[in-house]
């Protein structure tokens, strides 16, 4: 069993959190996107971005900690997708630090942005993922219980790579 705990972002962690997200990103799309669009992913301006977020809680933003270290951070609200109902909600963003992946930090976010959905009334939570990032589906899909929305398939640019993203939904439940 995992030794993580979930608890809501407070504005102390947003460095930690632009860390994570630099980082992540750096490991997770090292071969799916150009170099120099990731280079331009600094932490000055995902602390920037993530100190906003946590401000005026948009998205909602828990992290997950090891003892006082923050190793992992979920970004979650309504969806932001044309269409979708009042009870849909999304998860904009989930992170988790490299050297914590596959030992349940994930579950432990996910588990606490389902929870959070909840309370907000939703009952269905999509997730747009890159398609070639074979590691994020098969936790989302595998561990998680998502499905792939075949009709949802987008491109989408990064720098000079256009690269498709597809979007996940389950049930909050």
């Amino acid at each position: 069993m995992s030794s993580y705990s979930v608890r809501p972002a407070t504005t102390r962690d947003a460095k930690a959190i632009a860390e994570i997200h630099v980082a992540t990103w750096h490991a997770a799309y090292k071969d799916l996107m150009p170099e120099d669009f990731l280079q331009k992913a600094t932490v000055e301006k995902r602390q920037a971005y993530w100190r906003e977020a946590i401000e005026y809680s948009e998205p909602q933003l828990l992290v997950a900690t090891n003892g006082d270290e923050v190793i992992g951070f979920v970004g979650f609200d309504r969806s932001r997708d044309a269409g979708t109902k009042s009870t849909t909600g999304e998860i904009w963003a989930m992170y988790v630090a490299p050297e914590h992946w596959s030992k349940g930090a994930g579950l432990a976010l996910w588990d606490g942005a389902r929870e959070g959905l909840k309370e907000e009334g939703c009952t269905q939570v999509t997730l747009w993922v890159l398609l070639r990032n074979e590691r994020a589906l098969r936790f989302y899909e595998q561990a998680a219980g998502f499905k792939r929305e075949m009709p949802s398939l987008k491109t989408v640019a990064f720098g000079s790579a256009k690269l498709e993203e597809i979007r996940l939904k389950r049930t909050v439940d």
